[in-house]
């Protein structure tokens, strides 16, 4: 396996891999707030071209070469469609996306 890179280095559409280990689509978009560290998840391509967002808890490792999840194959098909909200520009092109309850500078 590869070595483990933070959440904020994740490449933009790196491969996003199901749990067993299957492309399942491209990471389009990290959902977090910078400032404050917080990972919210991913918004995701996946291969029938739909938008979904997969939780930070179900990401795993994050390498320069994919984004393993804990989405178990069965269940790709269920994961709920990606829903912008406010969103600011991160630098590698992906962005992130504030909740209402999440402060503001």
């Amino acid at each position: 396996m590869e070595e483990q890179i933070a959440w904020t280095a994740m490449p933009y559409r790196a491969p996003v891999l199901d749990s067993a280990g299957n492309r399942i689509g491209t990471a389009e978009s990290l959902l977090g707030d910078e400032a404050d560290d917080i990972f919210h998840g991913i918004a995701v391509k996946l291969q029938d071209g739909r938008h979904v967002e997969i939780a930070a808890a179900q990401i795993g490792p994050i390498t320069r070469s994919a984004v393993h999840t804990s989405v178990d194959p069965a269940q790709v098909g269920l994961l709920p469609d990606y829903k912008e909200e406010k969103w600011f520009h991160l630098g590698w092109g992906g962005l992130f996306r504030k909740h209402p309850e999440w402060r503001q500078d």
